[in-house]
């Protein structure tokens, strides 16, 4: 008799914790829970009461559990898998349009999303962990069906997860405030990454950790009273009654587990010993010492042996396979006919051992992990031998190639089988499989399990080629330490050694490792001992192994000589594109397409300089050789550079955002944001800042998310140049210190940064301060190779230095002749210089023409293009030429209705000093924010306001608004009488604030 109470007893905390998640995954407000307990504890009954809450209240519910096969290793997101094909079996899948970037992700976790065609590159599990928030924030938001908007994720036994599914827990706990999502997540308090996770999401308060506690006496007796009287409809003033003595009996033996409690019912009436009377009460009916289980694993094996042989064989079968299990499996390794199978597992579910597992067909689970462990511990070590050992040829026979999960599930029967060789080649073979997947992170617990099997020096043959796939793994994770630590472990010579090709080949994968990473040292050291291992190789094979490794090797010697880590006389970039040409050609001789590739994108970087249309070509053997391999990523990456080379030589993003859309159809989620974050930067140098402020906030949130640093620090220096381009300097140094922040001191001696700053100094009329910013930028690009070219070196600056006599004509034509200064961006800037010289030297249609073309080349920057405009007009004023009373109207009527009054202003004192007419612009305060209007500040009043936030004098005020300084003085008096501040320094505090939250 499976005696189970109906109601949760003594769990009054929990529960408030759990309705709290649910309201406020209703109300928009996510956050995650854990329970953590010993087996028995109840958590799989909280979490069973949190699903029925939410279902009753309108949420989507998604439910899955770790462990699914017992002893055998995690597979990677077994549990989000399971949880995701809950729902979906009942709901179907969301398609909107927005999921569509993650797709392919997700098709990693739901076959029907595979079987639809979004198969793409392969998700790395921070992509996958951001694909499966933005389900759940979908999911959550779902008000069709006639449901309340809200999603509880119910993960059960966390701490058999894989690290994979670890790692998603994790980044939905730190990502879920705001979101309509509940994370319920139950795990034993084991030692181990699980519990880690559990306690410090919990320490930096991005979780809830919740411990149920052993009942107490009086609960023992509540929830043992409620479970009998569920078993019967005696009155109910006599059901609800125990005898103090068995009272007694259940808190002494059970320890407060709740589950211990039922089954310790259950043995009781099962023995006879606990009897229910005519009138519904209980009484004890023997000695409960002789007859009552104490354990569990007395109790499930009481019920077990009332089973027939076979039955129990069947059930000790299935133990060992796990908790849950395939009933074809299972068949095969019992031999049993179908009729006897089911009549046995009928009885093994009479009995409440098993019962039927869902979604999944054609599975079976035990009622509570501890019944299953409770059966294989009643197995002596032999019994359980023969049976993992027949469970795992059954599965060998019945799944040729052990696809998903049931390689790692035979590995782990070869253990218990005692097989260790056969169990660490299942581990590695599964590694392998992780790691092709994108899950590196089981792939290197798997090949770790795997050495493991294989301890000690004369295991070391067996072991070697385990630790060479294990550092390969490790490299490509990141995980640079652990890869070199233990590929200096491998001995040199003897057992376990590598040839010295297979070493060499390792050492060179850590170099090029060490140069992703910036670890240009390290990198220098593991080219060093590829050189010496490739000496040692026989004369036979030298050649062959040279032609293997060399394209690689000079690959990584490019990035040497290009980060100055490698010292060179000459040039620097030159020598690098000279080991890269030779890397490409090695590579297309050895049929090494990835370090062809990179050879081809190195080669079409470094080209920029002597023109796009070199670089164009490069980029376009790349793509062949992707796209007759195969190689996805590299395919989106390499049209990605065309895009991006096709705006700098047009000005059109066209070519990139068919890039974009490549990557979102193939769910490559960091060429998404790389992508987006680039047609950010290109809008804010066409001056279309509403787009691109969209555009860089969401990849600012989506790159952040997935600890994307160099698409971050990107996307972070274009929100600098995006307020540098409206004249905001406030906001301009506050994106500074975040990009700081991400990239250290050292990135705003970046090209980019100077760039930026100097913009907003010529929006603030600050010529001087902007000069200097370039020349610092091109002092930086002098000593450290740049393939930048829109920062100032080919355009901005020539202009500056001939507007203000530092450039002759000579200097001019040096810069005018390199390929880099007929950039549209370059050339509307480069343009204008020639026209200034032009027009010093008397040759005035030669000037015009010359503005002309800057004028066709500025035609995409509409802030850029009037900018020009504005500086070379008192030249043109004063040396008579062109039309410069045409170009200051045009730019003072684009800076005014843009918001940079520094600019608007200066134009109209232009225009007021050639004698033209000016239109007044103070009439009506439309600019003026509500706060202000509120207070009757006038638009010259507001304009005074914000120069106050940096603190500026009266003279830089007056100097930066073309007023006189006794205007500027009455004008704060006013300020200061309207905005009631006490004296000057408050006003400028206020309007410090003020303008802040504007922002």
């Amino acid at each position: 008799m499976l005696i189970t109470s109906p109601m949760v007893i003594g769990r009054g905390a929990e529960l408030a914790v759990l309705d709290e998640g649910l309201a406020a995954a209703r109300d928009g407000d996510g956050r995650a829970v854990f329970l953590l307990g010993e087996a028995g504890i109840g958590k799989s009954r909280l979490a069973a009461e949190c699903a029925f809450r939410a279902f009753t209240r309108g949420l989507a519910v998604l439910r899955g559990r770790s462990g699914a096969t017992g002893g055998a290793a995690a597979t990677p997101f077994r549990p989000i898998a399971e949880a995701l094909l809950s729902f979906v079996r009942l709901g179907g899948l969301p398609e909107p349009e927005e999921l569509a970037p993650y797709r392919s992700a997700l098709g990693g976790l739901l076959p029907e999303w595979r079987a639809a065609g979004h198969a793409g590159v392969p998700a790395s599990p921070v992509e996958t962990a951001e694909a499966m928030l933005r389900l759940l924030v979908t999911i959550g938001r779902d008000l069709t069906q006639h449901r309340q908007p809200g999603c509880l994720l119910v993960l059960e036994d966390l701490h058999d997860a894989d690290t994979e599914t670890l790692a998603l827990i994790e980044y939905l706990c730190d990502n879920l405030r705001g979101q309509p999502i509940f994370l319920l997540a139950t795990l034993r308090p084991e030692p181990g990454p699980a519990e880690q996770l559990a306690r410090q999401a919990a320490q930096r308060r991005s979780a809830i950790l919740s411990e149920p506690r052993p009942l107490g006496g009086e609960e023992v007796r509540a929830m043992a009273e409620a479970a009998l009287a569920a078993t019967g409809s005696p009155p109910h003033d006599t059901a609800a009654v125990l005898p103090q003595e068995v009272v007694d009996r259940l808190t002494r033996d059970a320890d407060g587990n709740p589950f211990v409690v039922e089954e310790l019912l259950s043995g009781m009436i099962t023995a006879d010993v606990l009897r229910r009377g005519p009138g519904g009460a209980w009484h004890v009916c023997g000695d409960l010492d002789i007859d009552v289980p104490r354990t569990v694993v007395h109790s499930v094996s009481q019920r077990s042996a009332r089973l027939s042989p076979d039955g129990r064989a069947l059930l000790d079968s299935a133990a060992v396979l796990g908790r849950r299990f395939s009933l074809a499996v299972l068949q095969a390794v019992s031999g049993l006919p179908d009729r006897d199978l089911l009549v046995h597992l009928r009885a093994g579910m009479d009995a409440h051992l098993i019962s039927p597992s869902r979604p999944v067909g054609d599975w079976y689970e035990f009622r509570h992990a501890l019944t299953a462990e409770a059966l294989v511990a009643a197995l002596v070590p032999a019994e359980r031998a023969a049976i993992a050992a027949r469970g795992a040829d059954a599965i060998e026979r019945a799944h040729p190639g052990l696809p998903g999960e049931w390689c790692v599930l035979v590995a782990s029967l070869r253990e218990t089988a005692g097989d260790a060789r056969a169990a660490a080649l299942r581990f590695a073979e599964a590694g392998r499989s992780a790691q092709a997947g994108g899950a590196v992170n089981s792939a290197v617990s798997l090949l770790e399990r795997a050495l493991d099997l294989l301890p000690g020096p004369d295991r070391a043959a067996e072991r070697a080629p385990l630790v060479e796939q294990l550092v390969f793994t490790l490299a490509e994770n990141g995980q640079l330490d652990r890869a070199c630590a233990l590929a200096d472990e491998l001995p040199d010579a003897g057992p376990g050694a590598l040839d010295a090709v297979r070493a060499a080949t390792l050492q060179a994968r850590i170099a090029w490792a060490a140069v992703t990473a910036a670890r240009f040292e390290d990198a220098a050291e593991r080219v060093r001992r590829v050189r010496q291992l490739l000496r040692l190789v026989p004369d036979g094979d030298g050649p062959a192994a040279g032609a293997a490794l060399g394209p690689a090797v000079k690959m990584v010697e490019a990035h040497l000589i290009l980060s100055g880590v490698r010292e060179h006389a000459g040039d620097r970039t030159h020598e690098a594109e000279r080991l890269a040409r030779q890397a490409a050609d090695g590579a297309e001789r050895a049929g090494l397409p990835e370090i062809g590739c990179q050879a081809w994108q190195l080669l079409a970087v470094l080209a920029r300089r002597h023109g796009f249309e070199q670089s164009d070509s490069y980029l376009e053997k790349c793509l062949v050789l992707a796209n007759e391999h195969r190689l996805t990523a590299w395919q989106l990456d390499t049209l990605m550079w065309l895009g991006v080379n096709d705006f700098m030589c047009t000005g059109s993003s066209a070519r990139l955002e068919r890039a974009h859309r490549a990557a979102l159809g193939h769910g490559a989620l960091a060429l998404m944001y790389r992508a987006e974050a680039t047609m950010a930067m290109q809008q804010v140098l066409r001056g279309d800042y509403t787009g691109a402020r969209e555009l860089a906030d969401r990849c600012a949130e989506g790159t952040a998310r997935l600890r994307d640093a160099d698409n971050h620090q990107f996307v972070l220096l274009t929100r600098v140049a995006l307020a540098a381009h409206q004249g905001r300097r406030r906001q301009m140094e506050q994106e500074l210190a975040e990009f700081r922040r991400w990239g250290g001191e050292q990135s705003l001696q970046s090209p980019q940064a100077f760039g930026s700053r100097a913009i907003c100094a010529l929006l603030e009329e600050d010529h001087d301060r902007a000069l200097r910013e370039l020349d610092e930028a091109f002092a930086w690009e002098q000593g450290n190779p740049s393939v930048h070219y829109l920062n100032g070196r080919y355009g901005l600056r020539p202009l500056l230095r001939a507007l203000t006599g530092q450039a002759d004509p000579d200097e001019h034509a040096a810069i005018a002749a390199d390929p880099n200064a007929a950039l549209p961006w370059n050339r509307q800037f480069e343009r204008l210089a020639f026209a200034v010289h032009e027009g010093r030297a008397g040759r005035g249609a030669r000037a015009e023409a010359a503005v002309a073309q800057a004028r066709e080349a500025g035609e995409p920057f509409l802030m850029a293009r009037r900018l020009g405009q504005r500086l070379v007009a008192p030249v043109a004023l004063a040396d008579g030429w062109g039309d410069p009373v045409g170009w200051l109207r045009d730019a003072e009527e684009y800076f005014h209705g843009a918001g940079v009054p520094a600019v608007a202003n200066s134009c109209r004192d232009l225009l007021r000093r050639a004698g033209a007419t000016v239109r007044q612009r103070r009439h009506g305060t439309p600019g003026v924010p509500a706060p202000l209007r509120s207070q009757g500040l006038t638009a010259r009043e507001y304009e005074v306001f914000v120069l106050l936030a940096p603190r500026l004098g009266n003279q830089e005020i007056a100097e930066r608004l073309y007023i006189s300084p006794r205007t500027v003085e009455k004008h704060v008096a006013n300020l200061i009488a309207k905005t009631g501040s006490p004296h000057r320094s408050a006003l400028c505090d206020y309007a410090t604030d003020l303008l802040a939250q504007l922002d």
